[in-house]
């Protein structure tokens, strides 16, 4: 076959009503690979455990993957990051045609996932994929045997994907523990979709818990502590006059950053509010169930969006819109507050890291959320790198969450603003 056929193949819009991906057709040469955190291995056969490096960061994981007399595949997972059923290797499909009317369609059995999650994914292009995430309603599925699901293709999908040449045409994502098995998968063309997914669209700012795995098991308690907290200095007579919110970085401040909490803002009965994972939708259904309510704080300061870039490599307006929707709840719930509305920290070890210049992006537009007087913005960003714009493993080890000698550079660059603030 010549390249210039192989080229037309490659690029060929689809022309039947229904892509079974069971058997690979129309497309041929689709596998299923099988993937852990640190390895990965075809399914060839009946059955293939993903083998573990020599020197396994995860060594308790373990990953299989089976395939039934009927065809359907089944993902065994235990105490796994992520583990995946990838639909990979075929040529590349042009989806184009199946939109806006397509559907993805499957029967679903989930055997186990009481202590799992699950997500559904499929390509848009290079270095681009889509998710669904399925922990919450996976969960309700447990036992009840086989369930078809069927979901609008624009699910999968965002304004300017390219849907031309989808070399992942769908992966069922596993993590934690768990068993599903997954049959009849297909993309028709034109479907009836009768399974909900998030609009990407409003996702950032429609309030939800944290629906990942590795959070479910403590999320909602550390809420309850949080308001239990709030309501011990109240019953004590304390007033609160400081609260940060946020996700991982901010929960640090009870971690590598007590130190310097002791220090800077314990004085001020201060009290922080983040939640490792949360996106801008997480810390606004805590918003909205309590977290701000009796106190009555002088100041608030404020940073969440990292993972809104990191979970989804969400589009930059569409995080703004959640930290408005944030700032929004803050200025309802404690109109005498001050704000402080800080620039995401940078990640990724160089300047041109994808996800560092993805927060950058967000950064450009986060001045324009504050007005100088009531919501105030803050850029400290300079004070974590190096002069060349890397970043130093003695400030932020894993190029995203700060050591204590980062918490100390963080509370001491708030000094400025926030003691004007804070005066009795």
């Amino acid at each position: 076959m010549n390249r210039i056929l192989l080229a037309l193949l490659t690029a060929l819009p689809l022309t039947a009503q229904s892509l079974d991906l069971d058997t690979g057709r129309p497309a041929k040469g689709w596998q299923i690979t099988v993937t852990d955190f640190e390895g990965e291995a075809k399914l060839t056969g009946d059955r293939v455990t993903v083998p573990k490096p020599p020197n396994p960061r995860v060594p308790n994981s373990h990953v299989a993957a089976l395939r039934g007399e009927d065809g359907a595949l089944t993902l065994q997972f235990t105490n796994t990051w992520i583990a995946q059923l990838r639909w990979q290797n075929g040529l590349p499909l042009d989806l184009r045609g199946y939109l806006p009317k397509g559907t993805v369609e499957f029967d679903l059995d989930v055997l186990d996932l009481a202590h799992g999650g699950m997500k559904f994914k499929l390509g848009c292009g290079i270095d681009c994929e889509r998710k669904v995430p399925f922990l919450f309603a996976g969960r309700e599925l447990i036992g009840r045997g086989k369930q078809h699901l069927s979901f609008a293709l624009t699910c999968f999908w965002r304004e300017g994907d390219d849907f031309s040449a989808v070399n992942v045409p769908f992966t069922l994502e596993g993590t934690g523990s768990g068993e599903v098995r997954i049959s009849q998968l297909r993309i028709n063309k034109i479907g009836k979709a009768t399974t909900a997914c998030p609009d990407y669209r409003k996702q950032s700012f429609t309030p939800e818990r944290l629906q990942e795995s590795w959070a479910v098991d403590w999320w909602l308690a550390r809420h309850e502590t949080k308001l239990a907290e709030i309501r011990a200095h109240g019953e004590a007579g304390r007033r609160v006059d400081l609260v940060f919110l946020g996700d991982s970085i901010t929960q640090g401040w009870e971690n590598e950053g007590k130190a310097s909490w002791a220090t800077h803002f314990a004085r001020h009965n201060a009290v922080a509010l983040g939640f490792g994972g949360d996106r801008t939708e997480n810390l606004l259904w805590r918003l909205q169930h309590g977290e701000l309510d009796g106190m009555s704080p002088k100041a608030v300061v404020m940073m969440i969006g990292t993972n809104n870039t990191g979970d989804r490599l969400e589009e930059p307006a569409l995080t703004i819109a959640g930290i408005q929707k944030n700032l929004d709840e803050i200025r309802r719930r404690q109109p005498q507050a001050k704000v402080l509305l800080l620039a995401l920290f940078p990640r990724g070890e160089k300047p041109d890291d994808l996800m560092r210049r993805h927060n950058a992006r967000i950064n450009a537009l986060l001045p324009a959320l504050a007005d100088g007087e009531q919501v105030v913005f803050l850029d400290i960003g300079k004070a974590l790198t190096n002069p060349d714009g890397t970043l130093s493993k003695d400030i932020l080890p894993d190029w995203l969450h700060l050591s204590p000698q980062g918490y100390e550079i963080w509370a001491r660059s708030l000094d400025t603003t926030l003691s004007p603030w804070l005066l009795p």
